[in-house]
């Protein structure tokens, strides 16, 4: 065939174009990738958490402070604390993506990442359901689609099971105390308030208009709660704790016996691991009702 019938032919057939990846993040906005991500940091504990379950571990290039599961993470360069990163360290790294978390990282910061044309995809789950979805979009941006489907679904399995398990079952009243100075609970909107929900505990303090509000022991005592979860910093029982039962024993939960713990990683990082949080939740809830 003459070479300039060839060339015509190849001209005639349409050139296809490229086709980005685009993913909603939890703030509704858009992230869009030319190709799957190859270099990945997480500027959030939970962030690298979502992304060793959605099979893309092996993308992750740099995290912050506290991002110590699952193991491998700890070996990775740090670009400083999540409340507020070395935005040069993060830009040494070459990030082609950044995993977020709205309400905990300056807002400010993603915004400068995103100004210097890296994308950024922002995470804020509310419910156990929103963890799913986060896995399989980290999976798809990162081009790990078929494991993070198969861990996604598990997940699900998993969470179904536990609320199946536990729906129609006495409520219990429960406070939950993330830290003793200054005494913190958190609020009905918390993911923590809602793995209490699926448990069938009610939050004494879901009202309350903040996130993460400051009371006072008055209200503690007024609410007379039958069982009082500590979650805090480190350890899995916090020795503030047991301050309930020295100085306090007309405590509805103190008189019961129930005051209980829960490793804080497994319920305050929106990660595969509140399942875990939320058996444990469960178990004490239903010790609390007397089986």
């Amino acid at each position: 065939m003459p070479l300039p019938l060839l060339l015509a032919l190849l001209l005639s057939f349409p050139i296809p174009a490229r086709a980005d990846l685009i993913v909603t993040d939890d703030t509704g906005r858009a992230v869009q990738l030319p190709a799957p991500a190859r270099r990945i940091v997480a500027v959030a504990p939970h962030a690298a958490e979502l992304l060793h379950a959605a099979g893309a571990g092996a993308a992750l290039v740099g995290v912050v402070q506290y991002a110590d599961f699952p193991p491998p993470v700890r070996t990775l360069p740090s670009v400083g604390s999540y409340t507020g990163f070395d935005l040069e360290a993060l830009l040494a790294l070459k990030p082609d993506l950044v995993i977020g978390w709205d309400s905990g990282n300056p807002p400010a910061q993603l915004a400068r990442i995103e100004a210097l044309g890296i994308p950024v995809f922002r995470t804020e789950a509310r419910v156990a359901d929103d963890i799913a979805t986060d896995i399989e979009k980290l999976g798809e941006l990162a081009g790990t689609a078929a494991v993070a489907t198969q861990a996604a679904a598990a997940f699900r399995q998993r969470l179904a099971q536990l609320r199946r398990e536990h729906a129609g079952r006495r409520p219990v009243r429960v406070f939950y105390q993330v830290w003793a100075r200054p005494l913190v609970t958190l609020n009905g909107e918390h993911p923590v308030s809602h793995v209490l929900a699926d448990c069938g505990g009610v939050n004494v303090f879901a009202a309350l208009p903040a996130l993460a509000p400051q009371i006072d022991e008055e209200a503690v005592l007024a609410a007379d709660p039958e069982v009082i979860i500590g979650g805090g910093m480190d350890g899995e029982r916090p020795e503030w704790l047991e301050d309930w039962r020295r100085r306090w024993p007309q405590l509805a939960a103190v008189r019961g016996g129930h005051l209980y713990a829960v490793p804080p990683d497994w319920l305050h990082r929106s990660g595969p691991r509140l399942l875990d949080g939320m058996e444990r939740v469960c178990a004490q809830l239903d010790a609390a009702r007397g089986g």
